[in-house]
This record gives structure tokens, C-alpha cells and sequence, in this order.
């Protein structure tokens, strides 16, 4: 069984890992109980981008419909999923897109779902980064009951991680580079995360 099934599978959700609900309980608390003048510097600067970012995922989650397709599509797998998500509340990838992800992967009472924190669990989760040149998240890995990865996902839509690439290449700021990407992600509305977790579920079930 892959080391980060092994690692995080079964443990409490008061130790490792969290349902997604734990997970946005926590974050709430952390932005209505922080003192910001207790903060350094750097804290203030993550606790404003998880401010954001919780913005963001709220957004999404009360304004978007579910997808037809995808539904029925998920809806369909009658066998268990397990899935581990690396991610952290700071992070605006993941706030644009967990969301999506999370409003299917509740649908089949067969999915089972961990969230772990990235900067808590390196010594895990760097396997999922050993072929790139920096730790993105999110990070989506779906394994099936003996543990085998049926997919890894992440950290953004390829289209978004050309744009990145681009921006990256053109020498964007690192305020220009995210004010372009997050204007992307508006505009888009999780169409093209859409077509990917079509791809995804699909490829599982042409595998099966």
C-alpha cells in the first residue's frame, strides 16, 4: 500500500488529517480568533491570503450548480475511492478549486476523503513533488482498496498551469502573476476543472 495511504488512512482527524468539514471549521476559527497583532509579518501576509481565500471558496460553493454529467458520472462508481488532499487555507489554488471538487466527491457515499496540511507532513507528501521543481498544492491522489493510485491531481486545471507558465516566462510580479490568475479562475467558473474530472472518473472506470 502507498506510504501516504498507509500514513494517513484511519488516523484521527485530532492528529494527521481531517474531513473537509473539520478542515473549514478550523479555518473559520483561525480567521474570527487570530490576533493579528500578535502576528509577525509574515503571519499577517498568510492570514490575508486565507482570508481570501475563504472568500473565494465560499463563493463558489453557494453559487455553483452541479454538473449534470459529472453527477451522474460519479454517481455511477459503485466501488470505494479513497482519497488524500494535500493542501493548506492560504493556498489559492486550492481555494479554486477544492470547492469543485468537493461538491462531487460528497455524492457517493463510496468515497471516503482525507485533507492533510503540506507544511505538517513533508516527510509524506513529497513524494507527490519529486518530478517538479516546487511543492503546489493542491494535490488530489484517488487509490482503490489494495492502495494502488488510481490518479494524482493537481495543483491547477492545465490550461490555468500554462497561463502560470506564461506569466512566469513574461516576468509578471508576483501581485500581476495573481491578480491574472485569479481573474482566470473567475472568469472560467470551473469549466475546465469540469472536463478534467470527467477525464479523471472516466479513465477509473475504463480501467475497472
Amino acid at each position: 500500500m502507498d506510504k501516504i495511504l498507509n500514513n494517513f488512512w484511519g488516523k484521527s482527524e485530532h492528529g494527521q488529517w481531517f474531513t473537509y468539514e473539520k478542515y473549514k471549521e478550523d479555518w473559520q476559527n483561525y480567521l474570527n480568533n487570530s490576533d493579528l497583532d500578535l502576528m509577525t509579518e509574515q503571519q499577517r501576509y498568510f492570514f490575508e491570503y486565507s482570508k481570501l481565500n475563504w472568500q473565494r471558496s465560499q463563493r463558489i460553493e453557494k453559487s455553483y450548480q452541479i454538473n449534470n454529467e459529472i453527477s451522474e458520472l460519479i454517481k455511477n462508481i459503485d466501488f470505494p475511492i479513497y482519497f488524500i488532499i494535500v493542501t493548506e487555507n492560504w493556498c489559492g489554488d486550492s481555494a479554486q478549486n477544492l470547492p469543485y471538487f468537493m461538491k462531487y466527491l460528497n455524492m457517493n457515499p463510496k468515497f471516503n476523503v482525507r485533507i492533510i496540511l503540506r507544511d505538517e507532513n513533508l516527510e509524506v507528501v513529497d513524494n507527490y513533488f519529486k518530478n517538479t521543481n516546487s511543492r503546489s498544492i493542491p494535490k488530489i491522489v484517488a487509490f482503490d482498496t489494495n492502495g494502488n493510485e488510481l490518479f494524482v491531481w493537481g495543483p491547477r486545471p492545465k490550461i490555468a498551469q500554462d497561463l502560470v507558465s506564461q506569466l512566469i516566462a513574461e516576468g509578471y510580479t508576483n501581485k500581476e502573476f495573481n491578480e491574472s490568475l485569479h481573474l482566470w479562475y473567475g472568469r472560467n467558473k470551473g469549466k475546465e476543472l469540469e472536463k478534467e474530472i470527467v477525464a479523471l472518473f472516466e479513465n477509473i472506470l475504463t480501467k475497472k
